[in-house]
């Protein structure tokens, strides 16, 4: 090697590693800025408080976002991501042993948003109906985020090929009545009529589809 390329190389590998130590920290940041929202809600949650969640000086936190807006930016497109890939993750999952797509489908969106990623997102939707500042930063991209759920979904299931509107409406119903379930769950636990309605809601999908119904 040239002393010229060694020269490089040496400039090249610390500036590498000082980026990816950035990327880490920032990563450990918007996590703990995450859990903040789940753990004391987004009113409460302060710089203080994600810094102190991190394990870092609120200057050194500061270093990496000037304000607690700019970790709630970050936090959003780190949400969005994770919950698409967690979507993606549970929806590919092996097969059920009966082939009952309906069903794993079913429960692995039920899974997806009993998770406290999705806690969090809901708290930051509640807050930013009267948050100008976090409104401007949720809604388009939570729009993005539909258009590529969307997407994902028409690719992860295949079997919805050629059924078109069926497919729409079977989204939109899983999609607000699970929402809706896991939001309830905030304040209530699982029974035996959640089940049910889980139940009912499969077989609502079936019909959508042209499955005959499950057998108990």
């Amino acid at each position: 090697m040239s002393t010229e390329s060694a020269d490089v190389a040496a400039t090249q590998e610390p500036a590498g590693w000082q980026a990816q130590k950035s990327a880490a920290t920032r990563n450990l940041i918007v996590e703990a800025a995450i859990k903040c929202f789940v753990e004391l809600g987004y009113a409460q949650t302060t710089t203080t408080a994600i810094a102190e969640k991190a394990g870092l000086s609120r200057g050194a936190m500061l270093h990496h976002f000037p304000s607690k807006i700019d970790i709630v930016r970050a936090a959003v497109d780190y949400l969005h991501g994770k919950r698409l890939k967690a979507f993606r993750k549970a929806v590919q999952r092996p097969a059920a042993a009966d082939g009952d797509f309906v069903r794993q489908s079913v429960e692995a969106y039920w899974a997806h948003v009993r998770h406290p990623m999705y806690v969090a997102f809901f708290e930051l939707s509640v807050a930013a109906r009267t948050d100008s500042e976090l409104s401007a930063i949720l809604l388009p991209a939570q729009e993005a985020f539909e258009r590529e759920w969307y997407r994902t979904a028409r690719e992860v299931f295949p079997q919805w090929q050629g059924r078109g509107e069926q497919f729409d409406v079977a989204l939109d119903l899983v999609r607000y009545v699970m929402e809706g379930m896991a939001v309830s769950f905030l304040t209530h636990k699982e029974t035996e009529r959640d089940k049910r309605l889980l139940r009912f809601l499969e077989a609502k999908l079936r019909e959508l589809y042209g499955q005959p119904a499950a057998a108990d």
